[in-house]
């Protein structure tokens, strides 16, 4: 395949000619945030549990803990203690996968996702029912059908752990969170399409409004909202009951925009992020960190910039490379790491296709970033400024091009690391990541 695209488009002078552009040196910096965070992620749950049992007991029940496929810090941590606390208050839990059409659609596909975060059966002390069956618990006033997890529609009570986020994809009181679990994780695929087939422009109010009526026709025993800091860490570990959920959850969303990262920086020629993935966002790599979206793009405003370059997908990812569509250039290593099943899947469950197309593919990375490059400069050139992540979550430790050493000198949370260096590629025209930084 990748030989037939050389003969059709040249690829080879393509490469060649990237490699001409010289790629301005990088300073790596710190970029810092709001840093409230949870110490004692165990001691919090069984706490909260605990006191959650002394006004409504648990004893006996079997209860159905939702885990979904997004990167939340610490989820094993999480899900373990959960399902341990719920255990030592007499409950009888078990793990439902709540994440739509992800893990390629199926049941093994959703259970494959959660042990690839470590949480599996023997982890946990308790049984995983992974099912893509669902039972129709209601209709909306349109007709529209309320899909809910069988497995979880069957039990004694169900507990919704979610992270409280802002979405990628539309703007409302409630985004991602524990509505969003609610109505599209809990609602398998047929649910996630059922719903997507409206759009996101009506999401700001059909996601409340489908939580609503499971919230008041299923047995939901409490949620668990997570809230992250700039730096991936929890900053807020909430048990929140039943009665008034969604009104808690809006206030959580308030604050979870004001500790969300950003690129602190006036504005960027290019920005070079090293991996996208499901696990990194829904949408690959957060609109509300770069201003790009499939969708209601007016709705996301980011520090302005003229062009992306994606270099590969995450492991966790499975070859889903939803999002990829709104960089500007990628990489044939990035294009050959694709799984197409789970890629479109994904992407025709959520009705957006933009996100699925494949931008300009260069050689290597080395190519990628110089015709990036190429396509910022303008009719009086200007030392570029380039901003280098690892990822859209991996924020406070990132690279800047010398042309930004100024303002970074100048910004309060802004702080040089070391001092300018060349770019180090090996002799394939590869760049190693970023390192995750905790």
């Amino acid at each position: 395949m990748t030989e037939d695209l050389a003969l059709m488009f040249n690829v080879e002078k393509v490469r060649l000619a990237g490699a001409d552009i010289a790629l301005p040196r990088m300073i790596p910096i710190e970029q810092r945030f709001a840093a409230q965070q949870v110490d004692d992620i165990e001691s919090s749950i069984r706490d909260q549990v605990a006191e959650h049992d002394r006004r409504s007991p648990v004893d006996g029940k079997r209860i159905a803990v939702t885990v979904g496929s997004r990167g939340i810090a610490q989820l094993n941590r999480i899900a373990i203690a959960l399902v341990g606390a719920l255990a030592a208050c007499g409950a009888k839990p078990f793990v439902v996968p709540a994440m739509g059409s992800h893990g390629g659609a199926t049941a093994e596909g959703q259970r494959q996702v959660l042990a690839e975060y470590g949480i599996t059966e023997d982890s946990l002390g308790a049984p995983i029912l992974s099912s893509m069956d669902t039972s129709v618990i209601a209709e909306l006033d349109d007709g529209t059908p309320i899909h809910f997890d069988n497995e979880a529609a069957h039990a004694d009570g169900v507990v919704v752990l979610g992270r409280v986020k802002p979405h990628t994809d539309f703007r409302g009181s409630h985004e991602s969170g524990l509505a969003k679990m609610l109505a599209i994780g809990l609602g398998k695929h047929r649910g996630a399409a059922t719903l997507h087939s409206h759009g996101f422009e009506k999401f700001d109010t059909l996601i409340p409004q489908v939580a609503d009526v499971l919230l008041n026709r299923m047995p939901i025993e409490f949620g668990v909202a997570v809230v992250e800091n700039g730096y991936e860490d929890i900053a807020l570990l909430e048990l929140v009951p039943t009665d008034g959920m969604l009104d808690r959850e809006a206030e959580l969303l308030i604050e979870a925009k004001r500790l969300m990262p950003k690129l602190l920086m006036s504005d960027i020629d290019l920005l070079v992020v090293d991996q996208i993935g499901k696990d990194i966002s829904g949408a690959g790599m957060d609109p509300n960190i770069t201003g790009r979206a499939p969708v209601n793009a007016d709705k996301f405003h980011a520090t302005p910039l003229k062009r992306i370059v994606v270099l590969g997908l995450t492991e966790h990812t499975n070859g889903n490379a939803c999002g990829l569509g709104m960089a500007d250039l990628t990489t044939q290593r990035c294009v050959d790491q694709i799984e197409f099943g789970s890629f479109y899947t994904n992407s025709l469950t959520s009705g957006v296709p933009d996100g699925a197309r494949i931008p300009m593919a260069l050689a290597n990375d080395r190519d990628a970033i110089g015709a990036g490059l190429h396509l910022t400069q303008g009719p009086q050139p200007t030392p570029p400024k380039v901003v280098r992540i690892r990822n859209t979550l991996s924020m406070p430790r990132i690279e800047v091009s010398e042309a930004y050493a100024q303002e970074v000198a100048d910004h309060q949370d802004m702080t040089a690391l070391g001092e300018p260096h060349d770019w180090e590629f090996d002799a394939t025209g590869h760049l190693s990541p970023l390192p995750a930084v905790h």
